[in-house]
């Protein structure tokens, strides 16, 4: 069955290009596309075989993976003249990795179905890291027997794949889980600089917190780095900041108040006016040093 697999991966970003790399290493035929030269450029310099035009990348490929940086570039590389839906092969599966509102998800996948083209909705949990060595977890949405048939190319990305529902459904749980993880987060920068203003060594405070029942996988994962002055963008707080607006949004859209999620996302904001949106989402913690080391006079 690998052999009938050919991919193409369009959008070739930290996530992308990870992405389609790990499939190549898997034995996949993938080919990579990317609107800007000079990521096509990097791209090809990393061993990935990519085209000039997405025409040509989309010939011949029975499965096209995009992973794009929002629902209005989805919707324009999907839906546009000369796009995915005009320019893939009849009866392709198109795949959505990217995490966008859910109303752009259903809109693009409606446009697919009109051309008999088959539409998966799967955003992923995890970065670049996990991207690459293929251990993603993967929230489907869609019809189950297009999940199915698209199951040793979802196995590659990682080996956990959860059936969301319709398509739409997979964006939605990918945003509830964005707003939890980075509120536990916001959380977590805050009192842990507490903790050192009131004295306690940065490393023992983690060693005993990765333990304790204040600890999340996003505090265990990202602190290490941060207590090392390493804010390099896994997970850019740009994008932190605008998944928990999209949670926001569908939040207003059912008519409901999300105060907590309300408040991260304010905190968010104001991390970006003070310069932190393309370090790392737990540059956080430094701002949040910063503001505890001021207002204690340290």
């Amino acid at each position: 069955m690998m052999d009938k697999l050919t991919v193409a991966v369009v959008g070739m970003g930290q996530m992308g290009s990870a992405v389609a790399l790990n499939l190549k290493d898997k034995g996949f035929d993938v080919i990579g596309w990317d609107i800007v030269p000079a990521v096509r450029k990097r791209v090809a310099s990393q061993g990935m075989q990519v085209e000039e035009t997405l025409s040509d990348a989309l010939k011949g490929r029975t499965y096209v993976l995009s992973s794009l940086p929002n629902g209005a570039v989805v919707r324009e590389s999907w839906l546009g003249k000369a796009g995915l839906v005009e320019l893939a092969d009849a009866g392709a599966t198109l795949i959505d990795l990217s995490t966008v509102e859910p109303s752009a998800m259903r809109e693009v996948a409606n446009g697919a179905k009109g051309r008999g083209l088959k539409v998966l909705d799967c955003p992923v949990s995890g970065g670049p890291v996990e991207a690459r060595a293929g251990k993603l977890i993967v929230m489907v949405g869609g019809e189950t027997t297009v999940m199915e048939q698209a199951l040793p190319l979802l196995e590659a990305l990682g080996p956990t794949i959860r059936h969301t529902g319709d398509v739409g459904s997979a964006k939605v749980v990918k945003l509830i889980n964005n707003t939890m993880a980075m509120g536990n987060l916001l959380v977590a920068c805050e009192a842990f600089s507490l903790g050192e203003a009131l004295g306690v060594d940065s490393a023992t405070l983690f060693d005993v917190l990765s333990e304790s029942g204040g600890r999340s996988m996003t505090f265990t994962k990202r602190f290490p780095l941060a207590l090392k002055g390493d804010f390099e963008p896994r997970f850019k707080l740009a994008l932190a900041e605008k998944d928990l607006a999209l949670g926001l949004s569908m939040a207003k859209d059912l008519g409901v108040q999300v105060p907590t999620a309300t408040l991260a996302r304010d905190m968010f904001g104001q991390a970006l006016e003070e310069g932190y949106g393309e370090k790392d989402a737990v540059a956080l913690l430094a701002m949040y040093r910063n503001r505890i080391g001021q207002q204690a006079g340290k």
